[in-house]
């Protein structure tokens, strides 16, 4: 606990002092927000705001990770080594976070709101994902336990084994199965991400929730001299609470600087690395299905943006959204910033409320 509690304060330290000063370079720069034209007309008080932020996020999340393990290393606390459960879900989040930065820097370069081609983003995002999801089946510990495995879990791993169609086709499932969680939460916080603190405030709570589930997950680990009923078999549970704390940590930090009015955006940078975040979390956590409760707020945003195109292809013009993503709507419909926020906030914290709910729930009927 001393290690979850180290690392979240460093998180908020570091990245709540280096911001202001991240801000000042890309000023120096003028590396500034472009808006789009199509966008709420409230928006364009926004132009020039200094975006790029998730590269603040992203070495802080993973300069606190490795500072956290040296000092518990040095205060003699359990727990103090690095895992490879840990290693990869810092790849997957910077390798996200470096796409998300190719995409930013042609943006501002170009001085257009349009970075990366799809195909680009497509290609990127494939070669990180596919790249984490082959190393994610190997490097088992002493229990035989790799960081993931290819069965599809709910609270955590269910009998739908894709190794049943095999070994070689079962991996191949996996790799498609992980890059479709990874592509989907990426594309939901990227989404989430147009209003000050939104998707900010929205990831860390759902980092909060992945701290509580995988330290339940370490106190009732399979491999604990405590065991019982309705133990886990998760790989490194204790780390990726570390993960989670040290995230969270670090997103509050960032919130000081991001909440309206915003003094810098975290960018496609900030969006996709977090995006990839969560799915890692997902899948070694073994509650990949859980993430659409625990991300319910995003998922809903990303549900949004898809009926709009639907239903305007289908209907020849018509919209059911004044704008979408779904904030837009409401900032449309008069609410100021700042609620809609703090309103969608609240819908957040229900969701993994409730994905903690049932996480229990399902443990107290299983013991």
């Amino acid at each position: 606990m001393i290690g979850l509690l180290l690392g979240a304060v460093l998180g908020v330290i570091l990245t709540g002092v280096g911001s202001p000063l991240f801000i000042r370079l890309l000023n120096k720069r003028g590396y500034g927000q472009i808006i789009r034209d199509d966008g709420p007309t409230t928006h364009a008080t926004k132009r020039g705001t200094p975006t790029m932020g998730g590269v603040v996020i992203v070495l802080n999340f993973v300069i606190v990770y490795f500072l956290t393990h040296w000092l518990m290393m040095l205060l003699g606390l359990e727990n103090s080594g690095i895992t490879m459960s840990a290693l990869l879900l810092l790849f997957l989040t910077a390798g996200m976070g470096l796409i998300g930065f190719l995409d930013d820097y042609m943006k501002i370069s170009n001085q257009r709101s349009l970075g990366l081609t799809p195909l680009g983003k497509i290609i990127g995002q494939g070669a990180v994902g596919i790249t984490f999801a082959v190393l994610a089946l190997n490097f088992p510990n002493e229990n035989g336990l790799t960081p993931a495995s290819t069965a599809i879990s709910v609270f955590r791993d269910t009998s739908w084994d894709l190794a049943f169609f095999g070994t070689i086709t079962g991996a191949i499932l996996f790799v498609l199965w992980s890059n479709l969680i990874t592509t989907a939460t990426t594309n939901a916080v990227n989404l989430t991400d147009g209003l000050d603190g939104l998707a900010t405030g929205a990831v860390a709570m759902v980092a909060v929730g992945y701290v509580l589930m995988t330290l339940f997950q370490a106190n009732q680990s399979c491999y604990s001299a405590t065991s019982s009923g309705g133990c886990y078999e998760v790989r490194d549970p204790m780390d990726l609470a570390l993960l989670g704390s040290i995230l969270a940590g670090v997103l509050m930090g960032f919130l000081w600087w991001n909440t309206s009015p915003a003094k810098i955006f975290m960018g496609d940078t900030g969006s996709l690395a977090l995006g990839g975040a969560l799915a890692g979390f997902a899948i070694f956590s073994k509650t990949q299905v859980l993430l659409v409760v625990l991300a319910g707020l995003m998922v809903i945003i990303a549900l949004s943006v898809i009926i709009q195109v639907g239903y305007f292809k289908i209907s020849g013009g018509k919209r059911v959204f004044l704008m979408a993503p779904l904030q837009h709507h409401f900032e449309l419909k008069g609410w100021a910033e700042v609620t809609v926020v703090v309103r969608f906030w609240l819908i957040g914290l229900a969701f993994v409320v409730a994905a903690l709910a049932l996480f229990y729930t399902e443990w107290v009927i299983l013991r």
